[in-house]
């Protein structure tokens, strides 16, 4: 390890990676051999997680490859300086905003979306200039494999280098002065990252997660809402960080809600999802173990199976659960769905002041009012109004979280930004100059307060 980070900042150092022509050929290059690779991606992705070809195209490889096009095609745009405006206090002059890479950055990459969520940060990190180390996540070992293979393929080791291995490989990294830090996964090792920051004031962004509710309103289309949580819910198993963690319902349609999600499922699935091939599994034994204890026998309503041997579980209903349930205390990241009911929304914004801020939030109403108070009354990292997960594929619009789910954010022109320090340099021109700033003061003040207290 205390080789790696040197020989990258001598590789920074060069200069090599400031050209825009040479940042394109990288992305360029990219795309070339992750197309060589797709077959194999989709592959381990079927292997680690279960997902179908559909899914992982859908939301890995479709994804990635969205970004590097909106990359090639912008870059020049992007990383052009800003004009800004200039106060009247400053004229004559002109001010613009300078974007410079950080220099040797570190993505630390998680096991649910192992090629999104590796990929799409690395991707803004090459286009912003930098050099970067990439940790893979040991839980995706196929994944991490082809991944490695098509990162040491395409990029010179000084460039973009892959560390793979256990805690102990990441904590290693973690010793090493980095120029920024680019963290995805849970909320514990959030912190271990962040304390190790800090020590040398590295700036960090961190991709966390959280219990992230689905608000359903009286005035909710009941069927189109069932429809779109139980597609959230069992995507991926509900490993997804922005995933329906738990529903707040409406007591005066918690029973119909409850009826639609069954029939739903299953529609899809059959009355137990876990002998479906196509439904996704839970990543590992240790995992598995963890989210099957979180189901309380004597609330299912529907599902509730597991299957060690496939590392399987049932999406699985819970009806009556209270704050105070097992389920309640720490993210699920499995298939298993508490619905906690309310009878007045004021309620539940009070409620949301006692709790950690979510990743995401998501309302189904067709009461506008309602929808504005949410909105306005619950702080959360983003979300959607009748949907659920759609919202982080807008690549013209940041995705991150607030508080214990996320600092920062990232996607499109907002990656490039977190990967660039914005430097700002302000032009004087010389023909005219204010003397109000310079000594003598004199009697200046009341022409000072004039122009700054207007």
């Amino acid at each position: 390890m205390n080789n790696i980070v040197p020989a990258m900042r001598e590789y920074f150092k060069s200069g090599e990676t400031l050209s825009i022509k040479y940042r394109l050929e990288q992305l360029k290059a990219l795309k070339k051999t992750l197309l060589k690779y797709d077959e194999a991606l989709l592959q381990a992705l079927y292997d680690d997680l279960n997902k179908s070809s559909f899914e992982a195209v859908m939301t890995e490889t479709g994804m990635v490859m969205e970004e590097l096009n909106y990359y090639i095609k912008n870059l020049k745009k992007l990383s052009s300086p800003k004009k800004v405006k200039v106060p009247l206090t400053m004229q004559p002059g002109r001010s613009h905003i300078h974007y410079e890479p950080y220099g040797v950055v570190l993505i630390i990459s998680p096991w649910n979306y192992p090629v999104q969520l590796t990929l799409s940060p690395l991707i803004a990190a090459i286009a912003a200039g930098n050099c970067a180390v990439v940790k893979l996540s040991e839980f995706s070992e196929n994944t991490s494999l082809i991944l490695s293979q098509i990162i040491n393929e395409t990029f010179p080791r000084e460039y973009v280098r892959v560390v793979r291995g256990d805690a102990v490989a990441g904590a290693a990294l973690l010793l090493e002065r980095f120029d920024y830090i680019f963290f995805t996964g849970n909320q514990n090792v959030g912190k271990i990252v962040m304390k190790s920051a800090s020590s040398n004031l590295t700036p960090v962004t961190l991709e966390l997660g959280g219990k992230s509710p689905c608000i359903v309103d009286l005035s909710a289309d009941i069927k189109d809402t069932a429809k779109k949580i139980i597609w959230g819910k069992v995507l991926n198993a509900g490993q997804t960080c922005v995933a329906p963690d738990y529903i707040l319902c409406h007591s005066r349609v918690k029973s119909e809600l409850i009826g639609a999600m069954i029939a739903e499922s299953s529609m899809l699935f059959g009355a137990h999802s876990s002998e479906h091939e196509e439904f996704p599994k839970i990543i590992s034994k240790r995992h598995f173990e963890r989210a099957a204890r979180l189901i309380d026998s004597s609330k299912v309503v529907f599902g509730g199976l597991t299957d060690m041997q496939k590392l399987k579980i049932d999406l699985t209903i819970m009806d009556n659960v209270s704050y105070c349930d097992r389920v309640m205390q720490e993210e699920i990241f499995a298939p298993i769905l508490p619905v906690i009911e309310y009878t007045n929304i004021d309620d539940v914004t009070e409620q949301f002041k006692t709790l950690e801020k979510p990743l995401a939030l998501y309302i189904f109403a067709q009461d506008k009012a309602l929808e504005a108070k949410i909105i306005n009354n619950i702080s959360f990292g983003g979300g959607a109004v009748n949907d659920v997960i759609m919202h982080i594929t807008n690549n013209n619009a940041p995705f991150g979280g607030v508080g214990a789910s996320g600092i920062g954010a990232y996607h499109g022109k907002y990656s490039f930004e977190t990967f660039s320090h914005q430097k700002h340099i302000y032009k004087k021109y010389s023909f005219f100059d204010n003397k109000l700033r310079f000594f003598p003061k004199g009697n200046k003040e009341k022409l000072v307060r004039f122009w700054l207290y207007r």
